[in-house]
């Protein structure tokens, strides 16, 4: 029997950011599924399945904040990682706060999003 692949969501406004994260991810095995908006993801099959959540925090209409904050009140339990094109302590600080595990600044350097993602899966990281 196959082992099951890791589901990651993720959500961004930007259609070439969504559809390039969705190749580098796919390449790394996991399954990945796109949310163009939190309205989206609101209503995305797969919500409650997902292993991981990567949360853009500039979105139009709802902020990624937003999005974060109605995911704890209904009881999201996968691990989060907010990506965000302008990182600031108040906003790492506030991201924490709300169970973020890992906040990373746009565009990603050396890996990180994939480390990232292992990394809050329990994973090992992956050998080069």
């Amino acid at each position: 029997m196959t082992p099951r692949q890791d589901i990651v969501l993720v959500v961004d406004s930007d259609l070439a950011v969504r559809a390039a994260l969705k190749f580098a991810l796919e390449v790394e095995g996991f399954v990945v599924h796109l949310c163009g908006s939190g309205l989206e993801l609101a209503t995305h099959p797969d919500l409650h399945r997902a292993d991981c959540l990567v949360l853009d925090d500039k979105m139009p209409l709802v902020q990624g904040r937003s999005v974060l904050d109605r995911l704890l009140e209904h009881d999201f339990q996968a691990p989060i990682i907010l990506m965000t094109s302008h990182l600031t302590g108040s906003l790492r600080r506030r991201a924490t706060l709300a169970g973020v595990r890992h906040v990373l600044e746009k565009p990603f350097l050396n890996g990180a999003l994939v480390d990232s993602i292992h990394d809050v899966l329990g994973h090992p990281a992956p050998s080069i």
